[in-house]
């Protein structure tokens, strides 16, 4: 089945404007919790779209921040990840959830290969291709290999398990950008600093993996918990502790190397 462009809302990406020559790329790929209208909230109360299962809490207002305070450019996410998850290869059988912590997702099941196709086709693929034209810009007019940060939040409490860390780093074998973040965050002395937890950053077409890995280009993927920035002093709180710390290493100059390690991922 030939699967028709539309032009609906959300919009597959939001670009965020700021100096590519800096030599770095913030990414939110669960910024927000916007679903086509079509899709009737894919049969969710309304409620269900304001969880943690919808997006990532807080993340939208802590990374335009600190793209401001860097005047740094940023690529996020226009749609939420019950649609389609950009932060997932396409062969990953939690690329659209028909569950998620309690929650059945009536809208994404059964589903169709012809909807999962007009998906991928429609939000997934643009917002990647526009994360690697950025990636190819910040590259091209910085004259360096980027240094990547992606920025994510996870509940502080899932399956009945609570979480805590404040923040967790997720990598998988370049810790370049990792070791020099955590150092940074640990001189707090306050801070539980989480390292894979509670996710593994290792996973084969994920984001990192395809923009970082790949390129060889630095890369960490940075997790804060959603109590601490769900609202606006919380926000700017991690915005500027997180903005401090990446411009201090985006200086480093062993993050602007292109070096390629082999991914755990396929061995896990």
């Amino acid at each position: 089945m030939e699967i028709d462009q539309i032009n609906d809302d959300p919009q597959p990406y939001v670009a965020i404007d700021g100096n590519f020559q800096a030599g770095l790329l913030l990414l939110a790929d669960h910024a927000r919790n916007v679903l086509p209208a079509r899709y009737d909230a894919l049969g969710l109360a309304p409620e269900e779209l304001k969880r943690h299962i919808a997006y990532d809490i807080g993340v939208e207002a802590v990374t335009r921040q600190i793209a401001d305070q860097l005047a740094v450019p940023a690529v996020m996410c226009g749609f939420s990840r019950l649609l389609i998850d950009p932060n997932r290869g396409e062969d990953d059988p939690t690329l659209i959830r028909q569950l998620y912590d309690g929650s059945v997702i009536p809208g994404n099941y059964p589903l169709e290969p012809e909807e999962r196709k007009r998906r991928l086709i429609n939000w997934y693929r643009p917002y990647h291709e526009a994360v690697a034209r950025a990636v190819d810009r910040v590259a091209t007019e910085s004259a360096m290999p980027p240094l990547i940060m992606s920025i994510h939040s996870f509940t502080p409490r899932m399956q009945g398990y609570s979480r805590p860390w404040h923040v967790s780093l997720l990598w998988d074998t370049d810790d370049r950008a990792m070791r020099l973040l955590y150092n940074a965050l640990a001189s707090e002395g306050s801070l539980i600093i989480g390292d894979n937890e509670p996710y593994d950053g290792a996973l084969t077409g994920d984001t990192m993996y395809r923009h970082g890995t790949l390129n060889g280009y630095p890369h960490v993927l940075i997790e804060i918990r959603q109590d601490l920035i769900a609202k606006d002093a919380g926000q700017t709180e991690w915005a500027e502790r997180l903005a401090k710390a990446i411009a201090d290493i985006n200086a480093h100059p062993e993050v602007h190397q292109q070096l390629f390690f082999e991914s755990r991922a396929q061995t896990l």
